[in-house]
């Protein structure tokens, strides 16, 4: 069995708006906080804004190193929201968080240009587009116009079982990154998510997981986030808050294959978890 899977990444940084992420040697966790009443995986615990700013509190102290905000649920059958419903949500937990002296870089989870203007404005740093800069045409250039990073996840408006997953998500990143040209945001601010549970069927979304080390033909950075997603509970039944067992051991393959940023609801856990395996990976 070889043993390269095991070896770490070169370190390199990722640059957002002031803020320099060293990627790499050390994996970075990305706290979920979803500022939404309708969300799969907490029931709306961070609707509220001063429950948010809790929230987000606690995974700061628990080692976050980046929040991720988001004010609309995307999860199947979710209620489409207008950029200004969407923003009203996320508002004052940004206006929160940017007056907290300890707070890390913040993404903005939209698909929306619109409230990534606003978002960035407020003070985020990072936009998390779950449709990789393919559904609002101005993505892109909002990023460029604040020199903010982006997360490029893929997606696909229809599941087609008889794709290959992994050619189609390299197909999607290579447009992705010709749009990103285009507006002037630089490949360096980019970092690419298979998007488990987007657009693909359960199977997949495993063979995605399994072969996600393919991706790193893109030589860019790349982030996983499958915390308390469905197909853990396909596999062994159990509601979203019972996935962490899942969730932790496809982050950890994920990050032998190449992930340096995994984006969790269970920061605590992800922490301690991560950096035993970084440091397992870096023993001589």
């Amino acid at each position: 069995m070889s043993l390269a899977p095991f070896t770490p990444p070169p370190a390199r940084l990722l640059k957002a708006r002031g803020h320099v992420l060293t990627l790499g040697p050390r994996t970075l966790v990305m706290g979920v906080l979803n500022v939404t009443p309708d969300s799969f995986s907490d029931g709306g615990r961070s609707a509220a804004p001063e429950d948010a700013l809790a929230n987000a509190q606690a995974m700061i102290a628990e080692g976050a190193d980046i929040l991720d905000v988001g004010g609309e649920s995307t999860r199947p059958g979710h209620t489409p929201l207008s950029a200004d419903e969407e923003w009203a949500r996320i508002a004052p937990v940004l206006s929160g968080l940017a007056a907290l002296e300890t707070a890390p870089p913040v993404s903005v989870d939209t698909f929306k240009a619109e409230v990534a203007r606003r978002a960035l404005a407020a003070g985020a740093a990072i936009v998390n587009d779950i449709w990789g800069f393919a559904r609002d045409p101005d993505m892109a250039r909002a990023t460029a116009d604040f020199d903010a990073a982006a997360v490029v996840m893929h997606n696909r408006e229809t599941l087609d079982p008889a794709i290959d997953i992994v050619a189609d998500m390299i197909a999607f990143f290579e447009r992705a990154l010709e749009r990103a040209a285009a507006a002037g945001l630089a490949a360096e601010r980019i970092v690419l998510d298979p998007g488990i549970g987007f657009g693909k069927t359960p199977e997949q979304n495993l063979t995605a997981l399994r072969r996600m080390g393919e991706l790193r033909v893109l030589g860019l950075p790349i982030l996983l986030g499958t915390s308390r997603k469905s197909f853990i509970g396909r596999i062994h039944p159990s509601t979203p808050t019972e996935r962490l067992p899942g969730t932790l051991a496809s982050h950890a393959l994920g990050i032998l294959c190449g992930a340096e940023i995994v984006r969790a609801h269970d920061v605590a856990a992800h922490v301690q978890a991560v950096r035993v395996l970084d440091a397992i990976r870096a023993a001589p």
